[in-house]
């Protein structure tokens, strides 16, 4: 019996389009947002929370990401650290680290605070490969001026210490707007985390360039 042989153009176009179908695989980044009840989604319809959204707008940027919704709401600090190494895959590309408003609700001490997010950064960063971006997060008024004075630069000094990159404050252009609010005036409805991502994506898409060129060498 003759030997079927497909034709060599036919085969070079199979072995070229698999391996471009494998080379997009590979450069899709995988995005970890790693947080509290913000990240959750808290009290959002389906498509709506900060990843979700997030994703969109990288979408739409041309970015091939995967955000992962990592929130757990009522997350403190430390039970953010409790759970982080089987919240974060190994594969995550980069990490959104978003914590800490829980702590400032509940009065505890900044330097737990300051305490637990540098261990969290600590052991993302011992991963290597993984890039990591800390939000930050500001007491909120009623704690008074003494507790924020302690809260509010623990951020900046963590994110200094570990060298990564700081947005200043994940409720920046939401907090305190009642429109931009559900009704118990803490968590962003839908509108507020589009002012959120609005802000926010430019930074992250930084950082990915940023990661991109580190892998490209």
């Amino acid at each position: 019996m003759p030997r079927f042989q497909l034709p060599s153009a036919l085969v070079l176009a199979f072995v070229t389009g698999t391996l471009a179908v494998q080379a997009h695989a590979q450069e899709r980044l995988q995005v970890v947002a790693f947080g509290d009840s913000l990240v959750a989604g808290y009290g959002l319809a389906p498509g709506e929370s900060f990843p979700e959204k997030l994703q969109v707008a990288l979408s739409e940027r041309g970015y091939d990401v995967d955000v992962v919704n990592a929130g757990v709401s009522g997350d403190t600090t430390s039970a953010g650290l409790a759970r982080l190494d089987w919240s974060v895959p190994e594969s995550a590309d980069l990490v959104i680290v978003e914590l800490g408003a829980n702590d400032a609700l509940r009065g505890v001490s900044a330097q737990v605070t300051e305490r637990n997010l540098d261990e969290i950064l600590t052991r993302l960063s011992a991963r290597g490969d993984t890039e990591v971006v800390l939000a930050g997060m500001i007491a909120p008024p009623n704690m008074g001026g003494d507790y924020a004075r302690d809260f509010n630069p623990v951020y900046e000094a963590v994110a200094e210490r570990h060298g990564v990159a700081l947005y200043p404050f994940f409720l920046d252009g939401v907090a305190a707007d009642a429109s931009l609010n559900l009704e118990d005036g803490m968590h962003p409805n839908a509108d507020g985390i589009d002012v959120i991502v609005e802000r926010f994506a430019p930074f992250l898409i930084e950082r990915l360039e940023a990661l991109r060129q580190a892998r490209e060498g």
